[in-house]
């Protein structure tokens, strides 16, 4: 398990830094936005990293609704804390790219106020988690985790259904919509450098995790010890 780790998170920086190289460096200059542009081979993948966080934080959440799981519930609790850092990002660099291509910071439309309303959603989570001294709390952060995953497709789907501020969709929009191809390319490598790093830290969060469930047990079993 160890050498899989390693085997993965060195592949991880490897991904990583080719993205790196191939959106500052290889990518071209945008013609009508310059190099803020180049903020698009991270806010998107960044945006894709949330979505499959919150996509494993409502199957591990549903599973352990189902099963009591320990190991599904700290796979839940790992990736919605992921999520909430890449969703963050995301909520950070979108205004920074608006600021000189619209001239504003922020504008509540359709995709920035439902991406809020996401980020919200699983802070929610992890505040019921950390601060909640009910015993049920796993179970009721669950229950939220599934339902506020609904708001994932409505946030992708909301430039689709409305007009807003926000670009209509690069890749897949409609006829006049595409990337360059090195574009796409430098995207799409950053896209899958992202998904191996979102992985990644949930792996070790996971890990990190499961050691405290463990420790917990010990505390409780002790206690119980004593009682007796």
């Amino acid at each position: 398990m160890k050498n899989a780790f390693v085997v993965f998170a060195l592949a991880t920086l490897a991904l990583l830094s080719y993205g790196l190289y191939m959106a500052l460096v290889v990518a071209p200059t945008e013609a009508t936005m310059g190099d803020v542009q180049r903020i698009f081979y991270y806010h998107v993948p960044n945006a894709w990293a949330a979505f499959l966080c919150f996509a494993i934080n409502a199957v591990a959440s549903i599973w352990y609704l189902l099963k009591r799981g320990l190991k599904s519930d700290a796979i839940a609790l790992a990736s919605a804390e992921v999520g909430v850092v890449f969703c963050t990002i995301v909520l950070i660099t979108g205004p920074i790219w608006a600021k000189p291509v619209w001239g504003i910071w922020w504008t509540w439309d359709a995709r920035l106020t439902s991406t809020l309303v996401l980020w919200l959603i699983y802070v929610a989570y992890l505040m019921l988690r950390r601060f909640s001294s009910s015993g049920r709390a796993p179970v009721l952060a669950a229950v939220l985790a599934v339902f506020g995953f609904f708001d994932v497709p409505f946030v992708y789907l909301s430039i689709r259904i409305f007009r807003t501020q926000h670009p209509q969709p690069v890749m897949g929009g409609g006829e006049n919509s595409g990337l360059d191809p090195v574009m796409a390319h430098a995207f799409l490598w950053n896209l899958v450098a992202f998904t191996f790093y979102a992985l990644l830290v949930i792996w070790m969060r996971y890990r990190l995790q499961i050691a405290e469930q463990a420790v917990e047990e010990a505390h409780a079993e002790r206690a119980l010890g004593e009682r007796a």
